[in-house]
Order: structure tokens, then sequence, then C-alpha cells
């Protein structure tokens, strides 16, 4: 008797663990399953340096812009969930080959058995990072868990089957009844043929399951946003502005669906909003929970904020704008009933992000509040649904999403990034963007009375933008005018309309924040606090 080798098992292991992947992504779309191989990936991307993280963040970004991707967001959670997938693919044939190989030094008849024990032992691991994660789903953590091991044990006796259904057989000749030869050939025609069979039926599950999974999620994730948004029946605080964005200039109100997402889970958590509550504890008189009807109770307060990842690098698209509303978190604070010695508030969400806010930030500024919807409608889960914070003046990496619990704290300790060599402020720069040189196919009939719109975005986190300025090539800079923003904490659209001069043109702009303190012109990258630098556009006119 002799068993198939190191390759075969992984080849095997491979193929068997695609359906398993396509299995609880269609699990996790239809009822809210554990998705087993995003799970890893997370656990995996906690575990890692934050060195490591931060590489893998600035090269996963670089290899998005040259590649020409506008939306930089979805192409980085694309790419996340990619190699999650892939991740899982590779584990799979680990430990199919270190199957295979510990069988065949043992050299027994019977793989289905340790098959099985393997699978099992694979699903234990999966259910510890599942709890060391406390991932959030929509079935109970004791059915979640029977569905990993159960999984992953018919996986493993898969497995096992393979193993014995690849042993090579022996051949007994003819007339001689003594003897027996092993018959190379029909042996590799015989193995040839089922790893065939095996790859194109497990080739069809994992498609099936993989299509079937995308239309349940599609229709699904669909239902979401419900209700009609604000922007619909409403003009924004500025349509009458007198100065016009240049035509191309980038929408001042961001569609929600193209909103930026960044975050650390592959897949968002997704919270039942009826059972959900807000936790909170710590340092206070008493515990309590609030649920989402009590905190739509206070007053709302509806805020137009710009946000910006601190992982956008200059002119990047890791940037939005929208109508937030929620309760200012300085009108909850004597409801909490905090004790004296608290001096902070650890909010936590359920992917495991936390971050501490100081109480004096909150009681100096009645615009950092609790979220729960945007643009007139409740909060998407991909964006943080039920309840996400927002704190002027900070990038994002400083303000949690599906929050659970707010605990009193009487000291400041590092955040999720900031533990993992993030800058601890994190307060936004000041940043400068073309996003036009407004040009039309006259330009032959063009001559130096022809103004060419060029426009733009610049902000400051809410510090505001005084001034921006232009230069065209080594030329003088030049005012650009600014339009009235939406608010004192959303980005400003600029315009400056060009003399026109044909040639090889760069136009470069800068910016100044409300106090008139100037941007950084020294480029940085994102890591630790924030890309920097001046924003150009090179054009043949």
């Amino acid at each position: 008797m002799r068993k198939p080798g190191l390759w075969t098992g992984a080849l095997v292991g491979a193929f068997l663990t695609a359906p398993l992947a396509a299995v609880f992504y269609l699990g996790w779309e239809l009822a809210g399953l554990p998705l087993v191989p995003f799970h890893l990936f997370d656990w995996t991307a906690r575990m890692l340096p934050g060195r490591v993280i931060t590489f893998g963040i600035d090269s996963m970004v670089k290899a998005i812009r040259a590649l020409g991707i506008a939306d930089t967001a979805s192409a980085a959670k694309a790419a996340e969930q990619t190699m999650a997938v892939v991740g899982f693919l590779v584990a799979g044939a680990l430990i199919g080959a270190l199957l295979f190989g510990l069988l065949r030094v043992l050299r027994t008849r019977y793989g289905v058995l340790p098959g099985i024990v393997v699978g099992v032992a694979a699903g234990v691991g999966a259910v510890a990072v599942a709890r060391t994660l406390g991932q959030v789903s929509r079935v109970s953590p004791a059915v979640g868990e029977i569905w990993t091991l159960a999984a992953f044990a018919v996986w493993g006796a898969a497995l096992g089957l393979s193993n014995r259904r690849l042993t090579r057989r022996r051949i007994e000749l003819r007339g001689e009844v003594d003897r027996s030869v092993w018959d190379d050939r029909i042996e590799r025609l015989d193995r040839r043929r089922f790893l065939v069979r095996l790859g194109a039926a497990t080739a069809t599950i994992t498609v099936a399951g993989a299509v079937v999974g995308s239309l349940v999620g599609r229709r699904r994730r669909q239902d979401v946003a419900t209700g009609r948004r604000w922007s619909a029946d409403h003009r924004l605080p500025n349509a009458g502005a007198e100065v016009r964005p240049a035509p191309g200039t980038r929408p001042e109100y961001t569609p929600l669906e193209d909103h930026y997402r960044i975050d650390i889970a592959t897949a968002p958590p997704v919270i039942d909003g009826a059972a959900w509550r807000l936790k909170v504890g710590g340092l206070v008189e008493k515990p309590l929970e609030l649920t989402m009807d009590q905190i739509r109770g206070y007053e709302p307060l509806h805020q137009f904020v710009t946000l910006a990842c601190i992982s956008n690098p200059v002119a990047g698209s890791l940037i939005g704008t929208t109508r937030w509303t929620g309760v200012s978190l300085q009108r909850l604070l004597p409801d909490l009933r905090l004790a004296p010695t608290a001096t902070h508030l650890k909010l936590s969400s359920a992917d495991r992000f936390y971050e501490f806010v100081a109480l004096e930030t909150i009681r100096g500024d009645a615009r950092v509040m609790l979220a729960h919807d945007w643009d007139g409608v409740p909060l998407t889960t991909k964006h943080g649904f039920p309840l996400r914070i927002y704190i002027p003046d900070l990038y994002g990496m400083k303000q949690p999403k599906w929050i659970q619990s707010i605990e009193a704290v009487d000291q400041w300790e590092p955040g999720y990034w900031v533990k993992r060599g993030w800058d601890r402020t994190a307060r936004m720069k000041a940043t400068s963007v073309i996003d036009t040189v407004s040009v039309d196919m006259m330009l032959s009939q063009a001559d130096a009375t022809t103004r060419i719109p060029v426009g733009g975005v610049a902000h400051a986190g809410a510090r505001g933008i005084s001034r921006v300025e232009v230069r065209v090539d080594d030329g003088p800079w030049s005012e650009a005018r600014l339009r009235a923003p939406l608010s004192d904490t959303t980005w400003v659209v600029w315009r400056y309309d060009w003399p026109f001069q044909p040639g090889n043109h760069t136009f470069t702009v800068r910016c100044f924040d409300g106090a008139g303190a100037a941007q950084i012109v020294g480029l940085a990258p994102p890591h630790p606090s924030g890309a920097s630098g001046l924003h150009a556009k090179s054009m043949m006119l």
C-alpha cells in the first residue's frame, strides 16, 4: 500500500477548502453565520506588529493609486477580502499536506477518522479566534460555533476520504496469487481522473455558493438604508453662494454611496438595532443601558461634516462630506452620572476597536456627538450602524463606529491605532487639492482674454480655511476665490480663473487655515500623523 504525498495533500486541501470558504460565505449571507476566512484574517492582522500593518496599509494604498483606481476605500476593502480568502486556501492546503504526510508516515489504512480529528481541531481554532474577536452576528454564539465545528468536521472527513481514495491499489496478476505488483501507469491515470473530478466538483460548489451568497447579500444590503434622504428635499445651506465650483470639481456634498469606508473589520459587524443597547459603565454612579429609541429621544444635533482617513494621501479619495445627525455628548453627560474621578471615556466597538476621549474635550465642544443618522437616514451597516462618534478636527482613526459601550475611566490610554504606532492626537492637517483644470474643445480659439477655471477643495478639520493660492509653473502665487462652506467643519470649495496661455503647464495649490497658518509644504507619508505636501497637476493646453 502506497500513500499519496505532501504535494497531493496540498492540492486536495486547496480543492476542498475553496468550497468550504463558499459555504461559509453563503451561511453568512443567508443566516449571519460566522464568516471564518474573514475572522482568521482579522485575527492575524491584529496579532501582527503595528509596523507590519502600517507597511501593509501604505503599500496597498500606493498600489491602488498606481493602478489609477479612483475609489481607494472600496478597492482596499476588496483587496483585504481577497487576501483573506487566499490565506484561507493556503491554510487549507497546508493542513491537507500535513494530514497526507502524517498518514503516509503511519501507513495506516484509515484516513477518515484522522481527517475528522484534524477538521475538528481546525474548527476549534476557528471558534477560539471568533471568541477572541468578539464578532457580532445575527445568530447566537452557540449556533455559530456548532456550525463552524460541523463544517470543519465534514471538510476533514472529505480530506480523509480523498486520501483513502488516492491510496495506491494493489493489482493481483492472474495465475500468480502469491505475487502482487504496482501498476504505475494505471495508478497515475486513476489518481489524475479522481483529482480532475474532485476539482470540477469543488469548482461547481464554490461558484454556486459564491453566486447565491452574492445575490442574497446584495438584496439584503439594499434594504439597510431606509427612508427618504434629507438632501432629496432640501437645498444645501450655501446654495446661493456667489462662487460657483469650477466644472469638474468633486461634489461638495458627498453621495452616501461614495462616502469612504476604512476600518479594521474585513466584513462589517451586523447588529440587530432592536436588541442593541449602549452599555455605560466604569466610574459611574450606576451602570445603565440606553436603547436607540432613548438616544433618539434627545434633542437632535445636525452637522455638516467632512471626515478624512489618516491613511489618505494628498489628493486621495479617503475623504467625504455629508450631514450627520445625533446627540451631543455634552448634552448626554449629565445623564451618565459620572464619578468625580472620571477623566476620559473609553468607547468600544463591536469589531473590538476602541478609543479614549477626554471629558475636557466633550465639555468644551458641544459638536462632539454620537451620530445615528447621515443625510437624514440611519447609518448603513458598513458605516457604523447603529451608532458612531464624531469628534471635530480629528482624523477618522480616533472615531469608533458600531459603538457598543462607554466606560468612564480615570486616565488616558492609547487607543487601537495609537498602540500600533499612529499619532496620539491625529489632528487633521490643512490640505488643498486640485480637482480640475477645466478645459473644453474650443481652446483653438482661445486668446489672452480666455479664462480657464481651475478648482478643487481645501480643508483643515474644524479650523476652517482662510485663503487658498494657486501657482502656475514658477510664477507668483495668486489668490483663489473661496465658496462659502457648508459649515465650519467642512471642506471649502475654491476656484481660480486662470488667464489662458498655450503650452505645458504645472498648477500647484496651497492653503491657509482659519488662523492663517500655512499648510505644511514638506512631503510626508500618511504614517504616523497624516500626509502633507503641496498638490500639483500638469497638463498640455
